[in-house]
């Protein structure tokens, strides 16, 4: 079962910088459910952060999260051992958030022509052992290692800390967590405007001693067809291909899924060039790697020449300058979306190609906001900042 869902914006003002972060005292606080930090609206209390990452999950309270944020334009509902929380504005424009994984499967926003219209680009479908496997939407990727060879991801188990805002304007609704060892404290917003939805992401080095942060924060964009689609605004950048970024959340065609471009894959991962979870094949042998290493350099930086870039071909493309913000052209759909970023230095783009049925499980493109070939330097107890917006200029 598929199921489509996908979203360019006005600046959110985060500053791309990293800033010490003064010492905070810690302590353990209890709470009725794992995705879920208490916070007083009444007082301007703030509540330290659980160690998320090793508080074993529990299902939602659905009951307690309406209860506590009503008035905000956010509703709850549970699905199975998740949940759902809906974010709509009175102009029409909703977002949609899964706990505790915070991946963001929708995005609808008022068009020109009066109807809304789905932005994101989400699929449903039945694993093995018949459980729901989720991918596309807007997803978090990364990969976070120190200087003696300590690695962490990025966690899937979100704490709902506070929902701020109101329907006539705009919601927010922030996630808290921590990754394995307490290596860095990660701070997720969601900020849905009238037309733009805004996600930012603040990262703090919990150690001290550098981190560097790898990854990427992926946006799956629905199309009618790839063959229709262009990629507006990235003329005189420099790119290079690289194997589409391996992620539980990204969907990739069944064609990438190739013995050689596998071997790739699962060689930059070890390498920890792209970050990954949940994949099967961990097998690496000597000579495969060695011949590998090889033919690394082997992709250099070209130059775009095109600035109406047809996204009609396989592509997996990593732009170390692009603009900060450029648009996705549909012409079957007949709208655009404007994709800007801060804080990152790189952009991520995908396209499986045209040989995808129109309108189907793979009529998407993928952009990434990314840290892939330069890594982030997280500086000892610093603080970095960065995330993307999605803008529709239709309305």
């Amino acid at each position: 079962m598929a199921m489509a869902s996908s979203s360019l914006f006005p600046p959110l003002n985060f500053p791309p910088t990293l800033i010490p972060n003064p010492a905070r005292q810690t302590t353990h606080t209890c709470f009725p459910c794992t995705s879920y930090l208490p916070h007083n609206h009444h007082s301007k209390r703030e509540f330290p952060i659980a160690l998320v990452a090793s508080v074993p999950y529990q299902p939602l309270n659905v009951d307690y999260l309406e209860g506590e944020f009503s008035g905000h334009g956010v509703t709850f509902e549970g699905v199975g051992e998740s949940c759902v929380a809906k974010m709509e504005l009175q102009n029409g424009s909703t977002a949609t958030l899964m706990l505790p994984s915070g991946l963001i499967t929708s995005y609808k926003s008022p068009m020109w022509h009066g109807e809304k219209m789905e932005l994101m680009h989400t699929t449903v479908s039945e694993g093995e052992d018949g459980e729901a496997i989720i991918q596309g939407g807007v997803s978090l990727n990364f990969n976070f290692q120190t200087d003696d060879g300590q690695v962490s991801l990025s966690p899937t188990n979100w704490v709902l800390h506070d929902i701020k805002g109101n329907p006539a304007e705009s919601i927010q609704v922030e996630l808290i967590s921590r990754t394995s060892e307490d290596m860095v404290e990660l701070r997720y917003t969601v900020n849905l405007r009238k037309d733009t939805l805004g996600t930012e992401l603040e990262v703090t080095n919990l150690r001290s001693m550098p981190i560097q942060m790898t990854g990427s924060v992926l946006s799956h964009l629905t199309v009618s067809t790839p063959d229709a689609t262009y990629a507006v605004g990235l003329e005189r950048s420099n790119y290079c291909s690289q194997p589409p970024i391996a992620s539980e959340f990204f969907l990739s065609p069944p064609d990438f899924s190739q013995e050689g471009l596998g071997k790739i894959w699962n060689f930059l991962a070890q390498k920890q060039i792209f970050p990954r979870r949940g994949t099967k094949n961990q097998n690496f042998n000597e000579a495969e790697s060695s011949q590998l290493e090889g033919d690394e350099d082997a992709d250099t930086d070209n130059e775009e020449m095109d600035n109406y870039k047809h996204l009609g071909e396989q592509i997996s493309l990593v732009y170390t300058n692009a603009p900060r913000s450029f648009s996705v052209i549909d012409r079957g759909r007949r709208n655009s979306v404007l994709v800007g970023r801060n804080g990152f230095a790189e952009m991520y783009l995908f396209s499986p190609g045209s040989s995808v049925e129109i309108y189907g499980k793979y009529a998407y493109i993928c952009v990434g906001q990314a840290a892939v070939l330069k890594p982030i330097l997280l500086r000892p107890e610093g603080v970095w900042i960065g995330g993307q917006r999605i803008h529709n200029p239709n309305q």
